[in-house]
């Protein structure tokens, strides 16, 4: 079939219409870099192509967009449009020809769609790829949710729990990313995104071949992997309950079909079934890989086909021998729910894809999608007024979200402090944490989120996962993290095992890493312990080497100093958006912080 004609005008769209290629979900560790912009931008620097949108004139930029939005008017445009995309990621090397074919043809769909309903106009537009000379960039303008009129409850500082006082012993997964298309000995290094596959080929002379286990390198986890992970966690039990914040699939973003999507979704959560959950209730989260096109989540007032029925159903389905109707019900609609975990403490998952820069769909209506953060401070209220303390679980960080979610969030937690026991998070697979302050000095710590490592090696990491230690059930517990520690399986003992020379261990062993407490001096995990630990930081460069060496799952990423450590302090410091922002501002970064952060989209 001869290739759509390209009108002069169409042409002009191939480099606008690039920003809606989200380029394979790359999830690369966070360095200070250049410009701030948002992730649409992003995608193209990241790939470092020498252009620049800065170079684009302010009124040809404006016409560029003007045109697109005519030409999207018509329907018969669509294809001409999508084959422009393609040649300019194929002629501008985005990617190798055939992932750049695939991926436009994924997204074309519905992003031409979200274009088409959305509110962006070439000033907007404009002003977020030129500059702010250039126009006005507000389609995510300031929403605020509504709180409650009950007073605040005066805030008592947590205390120690006695010696002796039962304990919660909590397991933590997050991030598995299975390859059904690993294969050992495949070429570790490749010119797609994503390597150690049946199609990277393999190795020459002196390169790199994947492990058994796993590699350090733009790679995900082969099956047996996973379920020596589960079978290993299950023999380091028993659990009271597992938490798990989602990410199923592999990167292999431009290639994934529903089909494919729920096949593993299914059977991952069959086999933490077998492994982890038939005596002990998983609580799961919903992942930005879980949908295709990756991070596409409609808000639930689009149905039909283009909605995210297919998967919330399935997810459903799965996860039925854990949670109650109620819950199984808000899954369908929006992907959260709440249940009781004991009589006395409350799990809350969010679905942290309405929060989200990459999920396009924001771009059509991002103030408080599906009513969630209003249903939270429901939630919340509600435990409040009968004294129940309650966890809350997600895939994406809060301080990585949209400005306006983000500073509600913020809000939320400031006022409930008193109630929110956790908040527990994945997504970035490093070890890390975000602090929440109060509102008024931005001094008194009142809350840790806690972004736990992942299980996959993507990108050049040891497969791991986390164990929490939680005030445990008692009458006046305060729920909160006690203590934790993460678990790793070191991949270059794993694949050449001393057992076996030349080859991989058979029964690899997953060894401590590290105890939060004896590792950094500490007697708990509070919020007053957190912020006490980045003031260390700051003043011991030698304890912050060790957080940066443990940050990796203890394997070696090279030195972190000046600029670079003084980002990962902001970035640790910074539960909301505009603070991590702000500590940008008055470091003289030059926007170098935010997009450092906004560098980790896994």
């Amino acid at each position: 079939m001869n290739p759509p004609k390209l009108s002069p005008s169409l042409g002009l769209m191939t480099c606008t219409l690039l920003l809606a290629v989200p380029l394979l979900g790359s999830c690369l560790p966070a360095q200070p870099s250049a410009q701030n912009r948002t992730v649409f931008v992003e995608h193209i620097n990241r790939f470092a192509l020498g252009f620049s949108w800065r170079n684009l004139s302010c009124p040809l930029c404006k016409a560029v967009f003007t045109i697109l939005d005519i030409a999207l008017l018509s329907d018969a445009n669509e294809e001409r449009v999508a084959y422009a995309v393609g040649e300019a990621c194929i002629r501008l090397h985005l990617a190798d020809e055939m992932v750049c074919r695939k991926i436009i043809e994924l997204f074309r769909d519905d992003f031409i769609r979200i274009l088409q309903e959305s509110l962006l106009w070439p000033t907007e537009a404009c002003a977020l790829l030129v500059g702010p000379s250039c126009g006005k960039f507000d389609i995510y303008a300031p929403w605020n949710i509504t709180l409650p009129k009950v007073p605040k409850p005066p805030v008592a500082p947590p205390s120690p729990p006695k010696p002796g006082s039962p304990q919660s012993r909590v397991l933590f997964l997050t991030d598995i990313h299975w390859d059904k298309e690993y294969e050992a000995g495949s070429a570790a290094d490749c010119k797609e995104p994503l390597c150690c596959r049946n199609s990277s080929g393999f190795p020459r002379w002196r390169q790199r071949e994947a492990g058994y286990w796993g590699t350090y390198s733009n790679c995900d986890l082969p099956l047996h992997t996973v379920e020596n992970l589960l079978e290993n966690a299950a023999r380091a039990g028993p659990w009271d309950w597992i938490y798990w914040t989602g990410d199923i699939p592999a990167h292999n973003v431009w290639s994934q079909t529903r089909s494919q999507q729920l096949t593993e979704l299914t059977v991952i959560s069959r086999l933490i079934h077998k492994h982890l959950g038939p005596n002990v209730t998983v609580y799961p989260a919903v992942g930005n890989h879980e949908s295709t096109p990756v991070n596409s989540f409609p808000p639930p007032f689009v149905h039909g086909n283009r909605s995210s029925a297919w998967l919330y159903e399935k997810m459903a389905e799965e996860w039925a021998p854990w949670l109650p109707e109620q819950a199984l019900k808000t899954l369908r609609y929006a992907g959260f729910y709440t249940m009781e975990i004991q009589p006395g403490l409350r799990v809350v998952s969010l679905n942290m894809n309405f929060c989200a820069r990459e999920n396009f769909w924001l771009m059509v209506n991002s103030t408080d999608p599906a009513n969630q953060l209003q249903w939270l401070v429901h939630v919340l209220q509600a435990s409040e007024d009968k004294g129940e303390k309650v966890h809350i679980i997600g895939h994406i960080p809060p301080g990585l979200c949209l400005g306006s979610w983000s500073w509600n969030y913020y809000h939320i937690v400031n006022r409930y402090e008193s109630t929110i026991a956790g908040q527990f998070f994945g997504h970035t697979h490093l070890d890390e944490f975000q602090m929440f302050y109060d509102e008024e000095t931005m001094t008194r710590p009142l809350g840790v989120a806690f972004i736990a490592p992942s299980a996959t090696t993507f990108v050049n990491l040891n497969p791991g996962y986390r164990v929490y230690y939680v005030d445990g059930d008692y009458q006046g517990s305060s729920r909160l993290v006690l203590d934790h520690e993460t678990y790793i399986l070191n991949l270059t003992e794993a694949n050449h095992g001393p057992e076996s020379p030349g080859g991989p261990e058979k029964n690899p062993k997953w060894t401590l890493l590290y105890r939060a407490t004896e590792t950094y001096g500490l007697p708990t995990l509070f919020p007053s312990d957190h912020d006490g630990l980045l003031r260390t930081f700051i003043n011991d460069d030698r304890a912050f080497q060790k957080f940066w060496y443990l940050r990796y799952k203890g394997h070696e990423s090279g030195p972190c100093v000046e600029a670079c450590k003084t980002t990962v302090l902001c970035f640790l410091r910074s539960g909301r958006y505009d603070e991590l922002q702000q500590c940008d501002h008055l470091n003289s970064f030059g926007g170098n912080l935010v997009r450092a952060a906004l560098k980790t989209l896994c």
